[in-house]
Parts: C-alpha cells; structure tokens; sequence
C-alpha cells in the first residue's frame, strides 16, 4: 500500500478484455467486522469473464472484479482475527456487489474469511479457494458421492475439473472425464482420471461401452447444452449435478423433463459460498499438497499487468488449468 492507495483492476464497462483497466486507487479501510487482507494471488474465473462480458445478472459498476482471494490478515476490528494470518476468501458478493479480489488489498465481512497455514508457493495457494469449495461441493452436497462408486466429469481440463478428480481419486472413486482435445490426455492421467473419454457429443454411448448400466455419479462442466447427454450416461437411481457453464449455455429452451431425465436419474446443482468450505478440509488438502499425496491443477501464471492478456487467454481456453495473478 502506497500511502491510502493500491494497485487495482477496474471495470467501469463492460465488453472486450481490453475494457480492464489497471489503476491506483484508494485502499479500503475495515470497519468492525470486517477483514482488510494483503493479496498475494487470486484466482481467475469465468464468472469473472461473464461479469466483464456484461451476462452476469447480478453486481454493479464501476467495480474491482474478482470473486477470491488468498493472502495475509492487514487488520480485522472486533474480530479474533490477527495480523499476518494467512487467508482465503472467496464469493458473497466479492467482485459484483464490492469491489473483488482483483487488488492488492480487499475488504470482506470476517464470516466469509477462511484461516489456514502452509508453506506452499502463493501461486499455489492462490488457484485454490474457489476451486476447492465448488469441486468439494459438487462431490459432497451435490452427489453425495460415496468410496467405490463412478465419477464422471463432463468438461474434465476445467480447472474445477481437475480438482475434482483429485479429490475423487482421494475418496475412492473410479473416475471417468472428458475433454474434446486428445492432446489434453496427459493432464487428465496426471490428475489420476482412470478412464479419459474425448468428447464427440455422445458420451453417453462412450460410457456405456466401459459401464453398460451408467456411472454412479456425474458432474457437469459444460453446460446445458451437454447436460442432456450426460444424463443417459448415469445409471437408475445415480445423479448428475449441475455446476458449471463453460460452454456459456446455461438455460435449456422448452425443458420437458419427461424427454429430459431418464427414468430414475436425479438431477441437482451446486454453487457454494466460503462458509461451504470447512476449514478442515481446507488444511487438509494442503497438508496433502505438501507431502505429495494431492495436486493443485495450476494453470497460467500472470502478473496484475497482465490482466487483459490473462482474460484473452480465459476466452481462448489457453489457461491450462487454474489461472492465478500472482502479486
């Protein structure tokens, strides 16, 4: 912090990449109740790329964007917060209703604040709230997703793709996931998918070949375009749920769920907020990452002047995993 000014990324319009404008502004200032954290990374994420673009229904303008971030505790009155802790936070209006995770420093209520402690390089540290929360949530609230049953994950080489598998693999589950680019294969074995399907717009025959009654469990990435597919991939009395829209499809014209939904297949859908990540399991999974028995899915690396480059490369899906600004 320069005095009362930091470095921030701001959006006064919406459109192209280029409308992201780096600049100084005032720092925010805590009140009771609120957290000011140091950014040391945040996280890139197509809600963001939505915002930009003008789809998203909610938040307002003039904004810093950026729905998460990693970094050290600055000041936190009336809380038992204290300085220099090591932090994430992530969603509950960040970046649409106040100003984001794109700055130096953020402002955030202390509910939406989640405590850790690790060693591991920022840029690490920074490509995992969000992602974490929602591949954490899709398995548990979404799916309910048990040891020994099948995962598939539809839009697999997205960065919450890839964390699921991590933590599918951790919990036991046999793990089939889709990309359409057969050069993407190694990153999916990487991430310990045990069946890699390369999408020709018919998964659900692909999974019938290796599974004839259907998976157990599906996770869907791609959007309401594919979802339909996805369902016939799922065995009577499995579910799919519904998470993510890289396609940008994310409603379905003239829905009849009798054509829609196989006998028997449940349907759900996630989007969680900070307090559906447990701080246990947070720790946990970076414990895990630093003894090797669990990998972050880290793409691109950029720094806070690069955000128009980074955001191009979000559009282009040139980000090969978790995108992070690193500052």
């Amino acid at each position: 912090m320069r005095g009362d000014r930091m470095k921030a990324v701001v959006l006064d319009q919406t459109g192209p990449p280029d409308v992201l404008h780096v600049r100084e502004v005032p720092a925010p200032v805590p009140a009771t109740g609120e957290v000011l954290i140091r950014v040391h990374a945040f996280g890139l994420n197509r809600s963001e790329l939505h915002f930009r673009q003008g789809l998203a229904e909610s938040g307002s303008l003039p904004r810093v964007p950026g729905i998460e971030a990693t970094g050290t505790i600055v000041s936190a009155p009336g809380t038992d917060l204290t300085e220099g802790t090591q932090v994430m936070t992530m969603m509950g209006g960040m970046g649409r209703a106040f100003d984001g995770g794109y700055a130096e420093y953020v402002l955030v209520p202390a509910q939406q604040v989640i405590p850790f402690h690790s060693n591991l390089p920022w840029e690490q540290l920074g490509a995992v709230p969000e992602m974490l929360q929602t591949a954490y949530g899709s398995l548990t609230v979404g799916l309910d997703a048990q040891p020994g049953q099948s995962l598939l994950i539809r839009g697999g080489t997205s960065s919450i793709g890839l964390a699921l598998a991590v933590l599918a693999k951790r919990q036991g589950l046999t793990v089939l996931s889709t990309t359409r680019r057969p050069e993407a294969r190694p990153q999916l074995d990487q991430a310990g998918v045990d069946h890699v399907l390369i999408d020709d717009g018919d998964i659900a025959a692909q999974v019938g070949r290796l599974q004839p009654d259907g998976v157990d469990t599906a996770v869907e990435l791609v959007g309401a375009n594919a979802l339909k597919d996805t369902l016939r991939a799922v065995r009577t009395g499995g579910t799919v749920c519904f998470t993510g829209m890289l396609s940008d499809q994310w409603t379905i014209d003239s829905f009849y769920p009798m054509d829609w939904l196989p006998n028997g297949v449940r349907l759900t859908a996630y989007s969680g907020e900070a307090a559906d990540l447990p701080s246990t399991v947070l720790q946990t999974f970076l414990d895990d990452v630093a003894t090797g028995d669990a990998v972050i899915p880290l793409g691109n690396v950029y720094g806070i002047d690069d955000i128009v480059e980074a955001h191009r490369d979000m559009e282009a899906g040139r980000v090969g995993g978790k995108g992070v600004v690193l500052l």
